[in-house]
């Protein structure tokens, strides 16, 4: 798959309500989403941090401040560097809130709590999750999940985006 594919398939994901635009209510309700899918309180520190997180990845990707980002702004900004300087922090904010047990690593049902949290459906993320544990542990690790989806974003290329982004057997 090409960027431009991998990157509307990430746009549609976070267009919450199809209407052509990520408002901000849209992408910054994530974190919490996630902290109540997961049984975080709302004033937990790790919930506070992913919040913060998310409110530097919007002002990043909203390039002229009206509180609404385009496909297009979107495209032109999300790559390598914007992963590296703010997306990695965001999403790892959220993989550490799906890690009950702080171990650095989601099993199979964090995993899929957290993908669901996220807008996938839940078969598809236990095939994400089997495209990612290529040792048969068990366990996904953060820094394999976050190269994964940076992969995605880069190169159009995951194995973990291609399940979790697969029509067959989901929603449309």
């Amino acid at each position: 798959m090409d960027t431009t594919t991998a990157k509307g398939h990430i746009f549609t994901m976070l267009d919450v309500d199809g209407d052509g635009v990520i408002s901000r209510h849209e992408y910054l309700t994530r974190p919490e989403q996630a902290a109540a899918a997961l049984g975080r309180d709302a004033a937990d520190p790790l919930v506070s941090a992913a919040r913060a997180a998310h409110e530097r990845v919007y002002a990043s990707m909203d390039a002229n401040g009206d509180g609404r980002v385009t496909f297009e702004e979107y495209a032109a900004w999300a790559g390598g560097g914007a992963f590296d300087e703010v997306c990695r922090p965001a999403l790892g904010s959220l993989f550490d809130l799906a890690d009950a047990d702080g171990d650095g690593a989601l099993g199979r049902a964090e995993f899929t709590w957290l993908r669901a949290a996220l807008g996938n459906s839940a078969d598809n993320a236990a095939k994400a999750f089997d495209a990612l544990d290529t040792d048969g542990d068990g366990r996904i690790d953060r820094d394999e999940y976050l190269a994964s989806i940076r992969g995605f974003v880069t190169d159009g290329a995951s194995p973990m985006a291609e399940a979790l982004h697969d029509r067959a057997g989901s929603p449309a």
